[in-house]
C-alpha cells in the first residue's frame, strides 16, 4: 500500500520490482520472463550475478528488454492516483526529523487518528526508498513500538471497530516488514513478538486478523514477518500452536490467489514446516490437497513457484501422514509425476526426492500402485534416458525396481 495523508492506495503487486519492493520507474524483462526495475536488475548483475533473482534460473544471457506496456500501465495507473490528492507525492513523504517526531507522538499514546497518521507517514518514508528503509531498520525505538501495536490491538468487539482495527493492523505489519527486510537479526524481533502475554501471544492473534480479514498486500507482509521469525523450533513450533493460523497460510496457495501471494505463502509454510509436530498438522489441514491442487492447476505458474510446491511436498513425505495422503491424491502423484519431467532441475530434484520417499525408503504399497496407474514407469525411466544428474538417475533406478517388483 502507498500512504498519502490519510488516503490509502493499493499498488498492484505487478507494479512493484521484485528486488526494491518499489514501484517501477523503467520496467525491463529477463529471458525468464520475470521483470524487474532497470536500476535494480542491473546492480544486481554488476555485482557478478548470473541468475533471475526472483527464480534463481542461470541466465542463458544477460541483456534485457523494455516492457513497455507495464511501463505504460503503471504511467497509467500514477497519473489516476496522482488525481486523488490534492499535493505532490514529494510533499507526501515526510522528511527525517517529521519522520522522528512521528514516531514521538506514536509512543506518547496519542488518539487513534493521530497515531494512523503517524503511522501513514512512516509507512510512506519507507516505501519511498531502500535508503529510508535501511535509516528505519537501525532506528532501535521503531520495531518495538510497532510490535507493541500488535500485542495491543487485537481487543476489539465484533461491530464497526473490527475494520478500524483491521486497517491500522495491515499498515502495522506493511511498515514491520518493510523494516525487518534490512536487518538480519531476527532474534529480537522473534523474542519480543512471541512472548506470552496472559497465556498466548497477541502478535500472533494480530496477524491472525490480518490473514483473515486483510489485503492480499497486508497478507503478504504478514506471511513474510512470520517466516522471518520462523528462525528455531521453538519459533516454529509456537507459531503453529496459534489456532487457525496455518490454515489461513494454507489458504493463501489456492490457484485462484495471485502468484506473489502464492510465493510468500509457501516461503512461509516451508519455513514452519520442519518440525515433526508441524508436519502432521499441515496434512491434517489440508496442505496435501492444497498442493495437488496448486500443482495440478494450469502450467501458468513460475519455476519458483513450483520448485516451492514440492519442496513442501518432500518435507510432508518424511511423515507417514504425509505420505499417506500423496498416495491417497491420484492427481497428486501425477502432478509430481510431471513436473518430474517438464519442471526445472531444482523441482525434477524435489519431485524424484518425494517418489524415493514414498516408493523405495517407507515402500509404500499405495504409492506404486499410484505411480503405475499415472504411468510413472514410462516417465521415470524417460528421465533416467536424459540428462539428469548421476545422484537421481541412481534413486530412479533403484525406485523403478522396486516398483516393477510390487507389481
Amino acid at each position: 500500500m502507498v500512504m498519502r495523508d490519510d488516503l490509502c492506495v493499493t499498488v498492484p503487486s505487478f507494479f512493484r520490482c521484485p528486488i526494491s519492493l518499489d514501484v517501477m520507474k523503467s520496467p525491463v524483462s529477463l529471458c525468464t520472463g520475470v521483470t524487474y526495475d532497470r536500476s535494480s536488475i542491473q546492480r544486481w548483475l554488476d555485482n557478478g550475478n548470473n541468475t533471475c533473482p526472483a527464480t534463481m534460473q542461470v541466465l542463458q544471457t544477460k541483456e534485457f528488454v523494455p516492457n513497455r506496456t507495464l511501463h505504460r500501465l503503471i504511467q497509467i495507473w500514477t497519473d489516476s492516483v496522482q488525481h486523488r490528492v490534492d499535493s505532490p507525492v514529494s510533499k507526501s513523504v515526510p522528511s527525517k526529523d517529521q519522520l522522528l517526531r512521528a514516531i514521538t507522538a506514536m509512543e506518547s499514546h496519542s488518539e487513534k487518528e493521530n497515531r494512523s497518521h503517524s503511522l501513514a507517514q512512516i509507512l510512506s518514508f519507507a516505501q519511498q526508498s531502500e535508503e529510508n528503509r535501511e535509516f528505519l531498520a537501525k532506528l532501535e525505538r521503531l520495531v518495538p513500538l510497532l510490535v507493541g501495536f500488535l500485542h495491543n490491538n487485537v481487543n476489539v468487539d465484533d461491530g464497526g471497530e473490527v475494520t478500524e482495527a483491521v486497517e491500522f493492523l495491515e499498515r502495522v505489519v506493511t511498515a514491520l516488514d518493510l523494516v525487518v527486510s534490512k536487518t538480519e537479526d531476527g532474534e529480537a524481533l522473534k523474542n519480543s513478538m512471541l512472548k506470552r502475554q496472559e497465556g498466548n501471544s497477541n502478535c500472533l492473534a494480530s496477524i491472525l486478523l490480518v490473514l483473515q480479514r486483510g489485503s492480499s498486500d497486508s497478507k503478504i507482509a504478514s506471511a513474510r514477518i512470520l517466516k522471518f521469525i520462523a528462525v528455531d523450533v521453538e519459533s516454529k513450533s509456537l507459531i503453529a500452536e496459534k489456532e487457525g493460523l496455518m490454515c489461513e497460510l494454507i489458504k493463501l496457495i489456492a490457484p485462484e490467489k495471485d502468484a506473489v501471494v502464492i510465493e510468500n505463502g509457501l516461503s512461509c509454510l516451508i519455513a514452519i514446516s520442519t518440525p515433526k509436530r508441524n508436519k502432521t498438522k499441515l496434512v491434517h489441514l489440508g496442505a496435501v490437497k492444497a498442493l495437488s491442487d496448486l500443482l495440478s492447476s494450469e502450467s501458468k505458474w513460475s519455476a519458483s513457484i513450483s520448485e516451492k510446491a514440492l519442496k513442501l511436498l518432500e518435507t510432508v513425505s518424511s511423515s507417514k501422514e504425509g505420505r499417506s495422503e500423496i498416495c491417497e491424491d491420484a492427481n497428486c502423484v501425477a502432478a509430481i509425476l510431471q513436473k518430474m519431467l517438464k519442471g526445472s532441475s531444482e523441482a525434477t530434484e524435489h519431485a524424484v526426492s518425494i517418489l524415493w520417499s514414498v516408493c523405495y525408503v517407507f515402500r509404500d504399497q499405495k504409492a506404486h500402485e499410484a505411480v503405475t496407474k499415472a504411468n510413472g514407469l514410462t516417465k521415470i525411466l524417460l528421465l533416467m534416458q536424459s540428462n539428469c544428474s548421476l545422484g537421481d538417475a541412481q534413486i530412479l533406478e533403484e525406485t523403478t525396481k522396486k516398483t516393477k517388483a510390487s507389481l
